[in-house]
């Protein structure tokens, strides 16, 4: 777990001021168990008990996502910036000794709060580093590391029932569908700062998406 949150490290320079508590409060948007993108409600079940297990699992979900996805945006700024950065050294030693240094950097500075991410919160922040990037954790770490370390993080990490090799299907995954809706309410109530996925999303298509998948459903049980 440690080497999966030191790669992270590596591209993070994330401040104490910007991080989001985890103390999300429930609001009358939140009653309605799906966050809208301009989608009606897709909840079908009658059950009160299941719909209130429904709410309070997207709440969870609300609290992981509003934690991490700022470490993902700042990733992906970093990942921009370190880029611009080693494309101006001319040679691969110049390059080493700079990823090194900024490394170490992060390393000192920032791993103890990285380390307060859940299991659970780590896998939610791989994903969202797949939106923001365009790369898996796993790729990442291939392309900035080694191959061997890319292989030998993600075995490490599923000893913690982490994936890093999972990408953000928000067409496929219903969690993933849940973790859109909630960024794009968050950001037009101004909760978290935008930024755009590196793979743009059409928005009216994934609800449609998702709505076809409903009616499906609710055509099969009958």
């Amino acid at each position: 777990m440690k080497l999966f949150f030191l790669f992270i490290l590596s591209f993070l320079c994330f401040t104490a001021s910007g991080q989001v508590q985890d103390s999300i409060k429930v609001t009358a948007q939140d009653s309605a168990v799906i966050y809208s993108i301009e989608l009606r409600e897709i909840v079908v079940s009658k059950d009160d008990a299941a719909l209130e297990e429904q709410r309070q699992k997207l709440l969870i979900l609300k609290r992981r996502v509003y934690k991490t996805y700022p470490y993902a945006k700042t990733a992906a700024e970093k990942l921009t910036q370190l880029n611009a950065n080693m494309a101006k050294l001319k040679t691969k030693k110049e390059k080493k000794k700079y990823f090194k240094i900024v490394e170490k950097y992060l390393e000192e500075e920032f791993e103890p709060r990285l380390k307060k991410l859940s299991r659970k919160d780590g896998q939610i922040l791989v994903k969202l580093i797949h939106r923001q990037t365009g790369e898996t954790t796993f790729d990442l770490i291939k392309e900035y590391k080694s191959g061997w370390k890319a292989f030998w993080s993600s075995n490490t990490a599923k000893l913690f029932d982490i994936n890093i090799k999972e990408q953000y299907q928000p067409y496929d995954k219903a969690e993933d569908f849940h973790i859109e809706s909630i960024l794009i309410t968050a950001f037009r109530q101004g909760h978290l700062v935008e930024q755009a996925p590196a793979k743009p999303l059409d928005l009216k298509d994934l609800a449609a998406s998702w709505r076809a998948k409903i009616e499906k459903a609710k055509a099969e049980k009958k």
